[in-house]
């Protein structure tokens, strides 16, 4: 049964900090209320997200994620490959079809990170990523992720929230932080 109130779309977008943060946040609070809870992380390849260790090691019996994309950090260099390839618009729609398996299978909660960021890239099309938000169940909750929402997303969300940077570490020579930042 739908209760009034759920179901939305909600994004969290901008150039601040503290996105992932918030969905994964709002995740841990839905599996406390007993929601079935997913989690595809977009273009986020390779295993430099500690957030994904705790869900793999303690969290994995309550929130199911996939991982799509392909690593793009350079382990000789450690330098970021900004390139968009084929294999990664083919990893966003591998992501898309687990999500719908998650639709399927009666999720209440789903995140899907970065998805702002895809769509932005152009490794998902305008078209197709409001096509797929029409394909929600009506009962679910979706929490879109990532840098530089389409413009027509954010007017079909029923939430959004903009991560503004005012100041960043990174900025006086931080480098990021395995723990915090990754």
């Amino acid at each position: 049964m739908t209760h009034q109130g759920y179901g939305l779309i909600e994004v969290y977008t901008g150039d601040g900090k503290g996105k992932t943060t918030a969905s994964l946040g709002l995740a841990l609070r839905a599996v406390g209320a007993g929601k079935k809870v997913g989690i595809i992380f977009f273009d986020k390849g390779g295993e430099h997200y500690s957030e994904r260790k705790a869900l793999q090691e303690k969290l994995s019996h309550l929130i199911v994620f996939v991982v799509t994309g392909r690593d793009r950090i350079n382990s000789a260099t450690g330098r970021f490959d900004f390139s968009v390839t084929d294999e990664d618009k083919a990893e966003v729609q591998r992501g898309l079809d687990e999500a719908r398996i998650m639709f399927a299978d009666g999720y209440e909660l789903i995140v899907l990170d970065e998805f702002n960021t895809v769509a932005a890239l152009g490794l998902l099309s305008e078209e197709d990523a409001l096509k797929f938000l029409e394909e929600k169940p009506a009962h679910m909750e979706l929490v879109l992720t990532g840098r530089h929402a389409l413009p027509s997303v954010l007017q079909k969300a029923d939430l959004v929230t903009e991560m503004k940077m005012e100041k960043h570490y990174y900025y006086q020579g931080v480098k990021a932080r395995e723990g915090l930042d990754y």
